[in-house]
């Protein structure tokens, strides 16, 4: 959704159709986006990508949907929102297209995909979209990693490094990965694998936001799972950060952004990432150029840049990929497989390695007509029985 305030400053006026969950925290993000690019081009000295008029009139064009619902866009365009576990809000979304005298064209895109989430269940998609004629958008991300392959470490690091007495970083995305490994945490104080004792700090206002929406607002968390917190969290905010940074006292601080590039991450991380009994857990990937990955790639004692200042590294860093909130390639095969009637697929949101990897196991494991890769090079004209024509985009 981030970029959805520039198509509406370059002069798109029609609605924007979200699930009602995502409408509600679309605003939150979108306002966290403008600081963001706002600062960054200030930084830069050039202008914004958007403004905060140009959010509030994209907030305004919003209409919320139900899931399984269809919405006649026009009469010859049908969209329906199906429940996605990625986060609360995602949707696998069904476009059907329909012309007279002609076969529907169906198109289904994953999105962000994942089958499961451990705060609202995920009902398994209806035997009538099951049997349609389909092209699929397929994401891949982990298009060339299987479950099996997860290394489930999280909970161990922390308890080992609790046990020590460390004094503990734990950058998280702030929608969704956030609230997750503050149940984690919960569930290891309610095995007694943490004592309530052992100081518990959340920093980032919108990390903050989205965690009070989980908690106040109906955007689908199952009522059993509102009591997802651990029992002794107190919130950061900027009149008592320096108290707490300078603490010596052996403290968890879960803090935005996931991969330690912004936001207050850029103050506790250098503060731990010095000290020999210090532990920087990272609970996701690492894009490249962020410092998450930078600290991955740096050796015990060498020097790293965090916002400015130069930091021997001591602290322990650790990474986990088992919080993910996207399908391993197993997954989706299983996924693939349940349609009936399966003309192509198309792979995106992927590294180039993964797409790869991933289109070959479709063509082994799944029934379908076609395969193809989607990137800059190519777009793919379909019709209601899957692929057309390839077709380059670089015209002249």
């Amino acid at each position: 959704i981030g970029r959805l305030p520039f198509v509406v400053k370059k002069g798109f006026q029609e609605n924007i159709y979200a699930s009602y969950a995502t409408k509600i925290l679309m605003e939150p993000a979108l306002q966290d986006s403008h600081k963001v690019l706002r600062d960054l081009a200030k930084r830069n000295n050039v202008s914004p990508l958007y403004s905060r008029d140009d959010v509030v009139k994209t907030l305004s064009q919003v209409v919320g949907c139900n899931y399984d619902e269809p919405i006649e866009v026009n009469a010859n365009v049908k969209v329906t929102f199906f429940k996605n576990g990625h986060l609360p809000g995602a949707a696998l979304i069904l476009v059907q297209i329909s012309s007279p005298y002609e076969e529907d064209i169906n198109l289904l895109f994953t999105g962000d995909y994942k089958k499961d989430n451990i705060f609202f269940k995920v009902p398994d998609l209806p035997d009538w979209v099951l049997d349609l004629p389909l092209t699929i958008i397929q994401e891949s991300t982990y298009g060339d990693q299987n479950l099996q392959e997860i290394n489930y470490c999280f909970t161990n690091n922390i308890f080992q490094a609790t046990q020590e007495e460390k004094d503990i970083v734990i950058p998280v995305f702030s929608l969704g990965r956030c609230q997750k490994i503050a149940y984690i945490l919960k569930t290891m104080q309610d095995s007694h694998m943490l004592s309530p004792n052992y100081p518990i700090y959340l920093d980032g206002p919108l990390t903050q936001k989205y965690t009070e929406i989980y908690l106040k607002c109906d955007i689908g968390i199952d009522s059993a799972m509102k009591d997802f917190l651990p029992k002794n969290l107190q919130y950061i905010n900027n009149d008592n950060r320096l108290d707490i940074v300078s603490s010596t006292k052996p403290k968890i601080v879960l803090t935005s952004s996931g991969m330690g590039s912004y936001g207050p991450a850029q103050t506790h991380i250098p503060a731990v990432l010095s000290k020999k009994n210090g532990l920087i857990h990272f609970t996701g990937y690492m894009a490249e150029g962020t410092l998450g990955r930078r600290l991955k790639d740096s050796t015990y004692g060498s020097s790293v840049i965090v916002g400015g200042l130069v930091v021997k590294k001591f602290a322990d860093v650790e990474y986990t990929s088992e919080f993910s909130a996207h399908s391993k390639a197993d997954e989706m095969i299983e996924f693939l497989k349940k349609f009936k009637n399966l003309k192509l697929v198309l792979i995106n949101h992927g590294g180039i390695d993964a797409k790869a990897s991933f289109a070959k196991n479709i063509l082994e494991n799944v029934e379908t007509k076609n395969v193809g890769i989607l990137g800059r090079d190519f777009f793919f004209r379909v019709n209601p029985y899957g692929l057309v024509k390839t077709m380059g985009t670089k015209f002249c």
